[in-house]
Protein backbone atom coordinates (compact mmCIF):
# COMPACT_ATOMS: atom_id res chain seq x y z
CA UNK A 1 0.00 0.00 0.00
CA UNK A 2 3.06 2.29 0.23
CA UNK A 3 3.08 2.34 -3.58
CA UNK A 4 -0.52 3.56 -3.58
CA UNK A 5 0.29 6.43 -1.21
CA UNK A 6 3.33 7.41 -3.28
CA UNK A 7 1.33 7.33 -6.51
CA UNK A 8 -1.44 9.42 -4.99
CA UNK A 9 1.15 11.99 -3.87
CA UNK A 10 2.64 12.11 -7.36
CA UNK A 11 -0.78 12.55 -8.95
CA UNK A 12 -1.64 15.39 -6.59
CA UNK A 13 1.71 17.10 -7.31
CA UNK A 14 1.11 16.79 -11.07
CA UNK A 15 -2.33 18.35 -10.73
CA UNK A 16 -0.84 21.20 -8.71
CA UNK A 17 1.81 21.81 -11.38
CA UNK A 18 -0.83 21.78 -14.11
CA UNK A 19 -3.03 24.18 -12.21
CA UNK A 20 -0.21 26.65 -11.69
CA UNK A 21 0.85 26.28 -15.33
CA UNK A 22 -2.64 26.90 -16.62
CA UNK A 23 -3.00 29.93 -14.34
CA UNK A 24 0.23 31.33 -15.75
CA UNK A 25 -0.91 30.69 -19.33
CA UNK A 26 -4.27 32.37 -18.88
CA UNK A 27 -2.87 35.31 -16.91
CA UNK A 28 0.12 36.49 -18.92
CA UNK A 29 -0.49 35.27 -22.44
CA UNK A 30 1.21 32.38 -24.10
CA UNK A 31 4.88 32.85 -24.69
CA UNK A 32 7.14 30.22 -26.24
CA UNK A 33 8.42 29.09 -22.83
CA UNK A 34 4.85 28.89 -21.53
CA UNK A 35 3.85 26.70 -24.48
CA UNK A 36 6.72 24.35 -23.73
CA UNK A 37 5.73 24.26 -20.06
CA UNK A 38 2.09 23.59 -21.01
CA UNK A 39 3.18 20.71 -23.26
CA UNK A 40 5.35 19.40 -20.46
CA UNK A 41 2.44 19.62 -18.05
CA UNK A 42 0.14 17.80 -20.47
CA UNK A 43 2.71 15.02 -20.82
CA UNK A 44 3.02 14.81 -17.04
CA UNK A 45 -0.76 14.69 -16.74
CA UNK A 46 -1.01 11.88 -19.28
CA UNK A 47 1.79 9.99 -17.54
CA UNK A 48 0.05 10.34 -14.20
CA UNK A 49 -3.25 9.24 -15.71
CA UNK A 50 -1.54 6.15 -17.10
CA UNK A 51 -0.01 5.40 -13.71
CA UNK A 52 -3.40 5.93 -12.08
CA UNK A 53 -5.04 3.53 -14.54
CA UNK A 54 -2.36 0.92 -13.83
CA UNK A 55 -2.88 1.39 -10.12
CA UNK A 56 -6.63 0.97 -10.44
CA UNK A 57 -6.10 -2.20 -12.48
CA UNK A 58 -3.76 -3.58 -9.80
CA UNK A 59 -6.24 -2.75 -7.04
CA UNK A 60 -9.02 -4.46 -8.99
CA UNK A 61 -6.85 -7.55 -9.56
CA UNK A 62 -6.01 -7.71 -5.85
CA UNK A 63 -9.69 -7.33 -4.92
CA UNK A 64 -10.70 -10.15 -7.29
CA UNK A 65 -7.94 -12.39 -5.96
CA UNK A 66 -9.06 -11.75 -2.37
CA UNK A 67 -12.69 -12.46 -3.22
CA UNK A 68 -11.67 -15.70 -4.91
CA UNK A 69 -9.52 -16.70 -1.95
CA UNK A 70 -12.30 -15.90 0.52
CA UNK A 71 -14.76 -17.97 -1.52
CA UNK A 72 -12.34 -20.90 -1.59
CA UNK A 73 -11.73 -20.66 2.13
CA UNK A 74 -15.46 -20.46 2.91
CA UNK A 75 -16.06 -23.60 0.83
CA UNK A 76 -13.22 -25.38 2.65
CA UNK A 77 -14.61 -24.36 6.05
CA UNK A 78 -18.04 -25.67 5.06
CA UNK A 79 -16.55 -28.97 3.91
CA UNK A 80 -14.54 -29.33 7.12
CA UNK A 81 -17.60 -28.58 9.25
CA UNK A 82 -19.61 -31.25 7.45
CA UNK A 83 -16.76 -33.71 7.95
CA UNK A 84 -16.52 -32.81 11.63
CA UNK A 85 -20.26 -33.36 12.14
CA UNK A 86 -20.07 -36.70 10.36
CA UNK A 87 -17.14 -37.80 12.53
CA UNK A 88 -18.92 -36.61 15.68
CA UNK A 89 -21.90 -38.78 14.73
CA UNK A 90 -19.57 -41.75 14.22
CA UNK A 91 -18.00 -41.20 17.63
CA UNK A 92 -21.43 -40.95 19.28
CA UNK A 93 -22.49 -44.25 17.71
CA UNK A 94 -19.24 -45.85 18.79
CA UNK A 95 -19.72 -44.66 22.36
CA UNK A 96 -23.30 -45.96 22.42
CA UNK A 97 -22.31 -49.41 21.14
CA UNK A 98 -19.37 -49.62 23.53
CA UNK A 99 -21.63 -48.73 26.46
CA UNK A 100 -23.97 -51.55 25.43
CA UNK A 101 -21.01 -53.91 25.17
CA UNK A 102 -19.81 -52.98 28.66
CA UNK A 103 -23.30 -53.48 30.07
CA UNK A 104 -23.60 -56.92 28.44
CA UNK A 105 -20.15 -57.94 29.68
CA UNK A 106 -21.10 -56.94 33.23
CA UNK A 107 -24.22 -59.08 32.97
CA UNK A 108 -22.14 -62.01 31.67
CA UNK A 109 -19.63 -61.68 34.49
CA UNK A 110 -22.50 -61.60 37.01
CA UNK A 111 -24.09 -64.71 35.46
CA UNK A 112 -20.76 -66.54 35.50
CA UNK A 113 -20.18 -65.59 39.11
CA UNK A 114 -23.58 -67.09 39.98
CA UNK A 115 -22.76 -70.19 37.95
CA UNK A 116 -25.65 -69.61 35.57
CA UNK A 117 -24.75 -69.74 31.90
CA UNK A 118 -27.42 -67.92 29.94
CA UNK A 119 -27.23 -68.64 26.18
CA UNK A 120 -29.38 -65.60 25.32
CA UNK A 121 -27.10 -63.38 27.39
CA UNK A 122 -24.01 -64.80 25.65
CA UNK A 123 -25.68 -64.28 22.26
CA UNK A 124 -26.56 -60.67 23.15
CA UNK A 125 -22.98 -60.03 24.30
CA UNK A 126 -21.58 -61.45 21.06
CA UNK A 127 -23.98 -59.31 19.00
CA UNK A 128 -22.95 -56.22 20.95
CA UNK A 129 -19.30 -57.05 20.41
CA UNK A 130 -19.88 -57.46 16.67
CA UNK A 131 -21.72 -54.12 16.59
CA UNK A 132 -18.83 -52.49 18.41
CA UNK A 133 -16.34 -53.95 15.96
CA UNK A 134 -18.44 -52.70 13.03
CA UNK A 135 -18.63 -49.22 14.54
CA UNK A 136 -14.87 -49.17 15.12
CA UNK A 137 -14.35 -50.23 11.50
CA UNK A 138 -16.76 -47.52 10.29
CA UNK A 139 -14.99 -44.90 12.43
CA UNK A 140 -11.62 -46.01 11.07
CA UNK A 141 -12.99 -45.86 7.55
CA UNK A 142 -14.33 -42.35 8.10
CA UNK A 143 -10.94 -41.25 9.41
CA UNK A 144 -9.17 -42.81 6.43
CA UNK A 145 -11.61 -41.13 4.03
CA UNK A 146 -10.85 -37.79 5.67
CA UNK A 147 -7.10 -38.37 5.35
CA UNK A 148 -7.45 -39.43 1.72
CA UNK A 149 -9.60 -36.37 1.05
CA UNK A 150 -6.84 -34.13 2.40
CA UNK A 151 -4.06 -35.97 0.54
CA UNK A 152 -5.85 -36.21 -2.84
CA UNK A 153 -5.23 -32.57 -3.85
CA UNK A 154 -1.56 -32.90 -2.91
CA UNK A 155 -1.13 -36.10 -4.91
CA UNK A 156 -3.03 -34.75 -7.91
CA UNK A 157 -1.03 -31.51 -7.74
CA UNK A 158 2.21 -33.51 -7.68
CA UNK A 159 1.11 -35.57 -10.67
CA UNK A 160 0.43 -32.40 -12.68
CA UNK A 161 3.86 -30.99 -11.87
Amino acid sequence: MTDVTELERRIAAAFDRMESGLAALSGGGAQPSDAEEAASLREALEAERAVNAQLEARVQAIREKQESLVGTLEAEVGRLRREMHRQEAEVARLKRVNAQLRQNNRALREANRKGVGDAALINTALEAELDALREVRDADRAELDAIIGELRPLVEGGADA
